[in-house]
């Protein structure tokens, strides 16, 4: 397995964790009872666990194009260690930023994220350097 590969199954691990949490913090907040309902009207979760749903929709958003990169990077043959590093800094920076939000430190959360991308982004400019 390409490390680009690697990173995209660790990177999807991390977002069903995220998901775990996102659900266990959401049951301490409004309770299974709630949460197994129809949700109407449920409004915002409060605290870090409203957080770590953000994180986790982030997570989300994020993963459809860094998946689409590693993928067109497998298909077409165009691993590389540019783009292994990139999947690498995408990987820890969602990482961080998934621990950053939970937490509550806005900037620092906002950084991790242009982290994230600048992964996203050396992944893309390696492909678009073989076209």
């Amino acid at each position: 397995m390409s490390p680009d590969l690697k990173y995209l199954l660790f990177s999807t691990i991390l977002t069903f964790v995220q998901v775990l949490v996102a659900a266990i913090g959401a049951n301490q907040a409004v309770g299974l009872n709630t949460l197994a309902g129809n949700r109407e009207g449920l409004g915002e979760i409060p605290g870090w666990a409203g957080r770590a749903k953000r994180a986790h929709l982030n997570m989300i958003e994020n993963m459809v194009l860094f998946a689409a990169l590693v993928l067109i990077t497998a298909v077409a043959g165009k691993a590389s260690a540019m783009t292994a590093m990139g999947a690498m800094i995408f990987f820890w920076a969602r990482l961080a930023y998934a621990v950053i939000y939970v937490a509550g430190i806005a900037w620092l959360r906002t950084l991790a994220w242009f982290v994230s991308v600048i992964g996203m982004a050396m992944i893309a400019w390696e492909l678009l350097k073989a076209i």
